[in-house]
């Protein structure tokens, strides 16, 4: 008999709350300042998800310092504007904590960013653990950061689950020995995530009331 999930872990952007846009125009107006007109849409969402540094590594090795910080004044600027919840996400969260169960993100994103889009809908106060980008030397597909959330959540890997919208999500879970649920409306698509196996898909986020044992709060969703 599997060990019940007691503890669950979020990725942040394009799980919780919708940044896509605002990750894709702050690529867009970065990549458009210095090499105007060679990088598109298209070119950008295949590596959405890993970090950021890797990201302009890959575009220009020799400007990663300088690419980062333009990138990082567009997302800011650009923050308030583009950000968008996902639907049920803050009712799950709250009625989740309320009834207990043990909750954190671990995200590739910077600290000071992830707090930002945390408190625009509130979800600080349910998700007091924060793995962010400093936080680690190892970066999602590595198990490192999603190891150091568990720990600070005093968890076990066995009876964790951790959700996310991209491979990198499921690889890093699975590395670390934690259960791996993928969301449907990540901008990959479903039938993309489940290539890399996950163990849940979540089509909605109320799914993960049945999931980990706590069908009773989702009694009022028809």
């Amino acid at each position: 008999m599997l060990p019940k999930l007691e503890t669950v872990l979020f990725d942040l952007d394009g799980t919780l709350v919708d940044t896509n846009e605002l990750i894709v125009q702050s690529f867009l107006r970065t990549f458009n300042d210095y090499f105007p007109g060679r990088y598109t849409r298209e070119a950008i969402l295949p590596y959405m998800g890993e970090p950021l540094h890797k990201q302009m590594a890959r575009v220009a090795p020799d400007r990663v310092e300088e690419l980062t910080s333009t990138y990082i004044s567009y997302n800011l600027s650009l923050h308030d504007e583009l950000i968008r919840p996902f639907p049920n996400v803050g009712e799950v969260i709250k009625e989740l904590s309320e009834a207990g169960v043990n909750m954190g993100v671990v995200t590739t994103k910077r600290r000071k960013t992830a707090e930002l889009s945390l408190r625009a809908f509130g979800l600080e106060r349910y998700l007091s653990i924060l793995v962010a980008y400093e936080d680690v030397k190892e970066h999602k597909p590595a198990p490192e950061p999603i190891a150091k959330g568990i720990s600070l959540a005093d968890a076990d890997p066995r009876t964790t689950l951790y959700v996310g919208d991209s491979p990198y999500d499921i690889q890093a879970a699975h590395a670390a020995g934690t259960k791996a649920a993928g969301v449907a409306w990540s901008l990959r698509g479903s039938a993309y995530l489940q290539q890399f196996t996950p163990d849940f898909l979540l089509h909605d986020m109320r799914d993960l009331y049945a999931i980990i044992g706590k069908q009773d709060l989702n009694s009022g969703v028809k």
